[in-house]
């Protein structure tokens, strides 16, 4: 598996995209609907090929299936970063050692085409800690994005079962590092405008 990317939810898009474009200093980019799970994005290209998204349910769509990924029917409070997303070359292998990502759905958006694991419930295990998957069919989105100076130096997975979701997740490429505590995730980024944490 490798990191692809990391998505900060909220109750709605602008709150979401506002609280990374607070945290970070940047502007993020307009992203589009998923129709499929009704919601929608906006994007931030990060370097090395990552890159994040604010997501949130999109109140102009009807959901052709549900429950919702990210478990985002359920998401309430303040926007944070809620999940961590990896792609696999071979994604139906790659669920044979990692079933509980879900079930495989072929999704597109515009141009992309993706293939994607999401559980039955929308919720991933470990408190919504363990990674997603997926298996792009397309160029990766992120040549497409525009850059603003920012990368990804560690994204931090923080569970009380740090080491077990470790051992579940198995070599992970990119920089993702599992430590035992509340469950969360914690991006340290850095930007134009020195390191900043997205929590």
């Amino acid at each position: 598996m490798k990191l692809d990317h990391i998505a900060v939810a909220g109750e709605t898009l602008e709150a979401a995209q506002a609280h990374v474009e607070g945290a970070l200093g940047v502007p993020l980019q307009e992203g589009g609907q998923h129709a499929r799970f009704g919601t929608h994005n906006a994007l931030l290209g990060l370097a090395d090929g990552l890159y994040l998204e604010a997501i949130a349910v999109d109140p102009t769509q009807t959901p052709e299936h549900t429950p919702r990924w990210f478990d985002l029917d359920r998401f309430t409070g303040q926007p944070r970063l809620t999940n961590w997303i990896c792609s696999a070359e071979d994604l139906a292998r790659t669920l044979e050692n990692l079933p509980q990502a879900g079930h495989i759905h072929a999704l597109s958006r515009g141009a992309l085409q993706w293939q994607m694991a999401v559980p039955e419930t929308g919720v991933l295990p470990f408190d919504n800690l363990c990674p997603a998957l997926l298996q792009w069919d397309c160029p990766h989105p992120a040549a497409a994005l525009t850059q603003q100076g920012c990368s990804l130096q560690r994204l931090i997975v923080c569970h009380p079962e740090a080491k077990a979701l470790a051992q579940l997740c198995g070599p992970v490429k990119g920089p993702v590092v599992f430590e035992t505590g509340a469950p969360q995730l914690i991006a340290e980024i850095q930007t134009p405008h020195g390191l900043r944490l997205l929590q």
